[in-house]
Parts: structure tokens; C-alpha cells; sequence
């Protein structure tokens, strides 16, 4: 009876299963100071980039125009592709019709070419 394996009724639930893995200490000042000072430096560095940029108005201006003629272009490229696959199709299914056809010429020649008499192995 030792392996005998009674149900425990007094087991939690599963929705705690991972709350003792979850890490609540708080952190210290100096930690949070740190991090602090790393956001603003790198805040400011971004305020910096976005400075050194030459003629934010004129592009602000112009993104409406410049995404409808990306989207011309793509349109544009995707009716090309489509003709380059068409291309491609023919191209491979010619080269394939010519093998089918040599192949079968091939065959009609070999049967033709075949004697009429066959030895017969008992």
C-alpha cells in the first residue's frame, strides 16, 4: 500500500504558481538615481539628434506626398513583378514543353526502331 497515491485537497490553486518567483524587493535610491540619470542623459541626447536634422518643417510639409508616391512605387513594383514572373513561367514552361517533346520523340523513335523479333527467356 505504500505506493498508494492519495490526492493532497489541500494544495492551493494554480494561480499562485508563480507568485513566489516573483521579485518584490523594492530598489534602493541610489539604484532609482542611477536609472534616472541614464533616462535624462539619454533623453537629451535624443533632443540633440532630433536638432541637428536640417529642415524638420519642410519634411513634416512633404510626408503626406511622399507616402502617396511610396505607395505608387509599390504599387508600380508589384504590377513589375507580376510581369517577371510571367516572364519566368514562360520561359521555364517552354524549356519544359521542349524536354517533354524531345522526350517523347525519343520514345516514338525507340519503339519504331525496335526489332520485331524479341527473344524469349523460359
Amino acid at each position: 500500500m505504500p505506493d498508494l497515491n492519495i490526492p493532497n485537497l489541500n494544495i492551493k490553486s494554480d494561480k499562485y504558481i508563480f507568485k513566489k518567483k516573483l521579485n518584490l524587493r523594492r530598489k534602493s535610491k541610489r539604484r532609482l538615481f542611477i536609472e534616472s540619470f541614464f533616462l535624462f542623459i539619454l533623453s537629451v541626447l535624443l533632443v540633440y539628434v532630433n536638432y541637428l536634422i536640417p529642415n524638420k518643417n519642410l519634411l513634416l510639409q512633404n510626408l503626406p506626398s511622399t507616402f502617396n508616391k511610396s505607395f505608387l512605387l509599390l504599387i508600380d513594383l508589384f504590377s513589375y513583378l507580376c510581369e517577371i514572373f510571367l516572364v519566368i513561367f514562360i520561359f521555364v514552361s517552354c524549356f519544359t514543353a521542349l524536354i517533354l517533346m524531345i522526350g517523347s520523340f525519343n520514345r516514338l523513335f525507340k519503339v519504331a526502331k525496335r526489332k520485331s523479333r524479341q527473344i524469349v527467356y523460359k
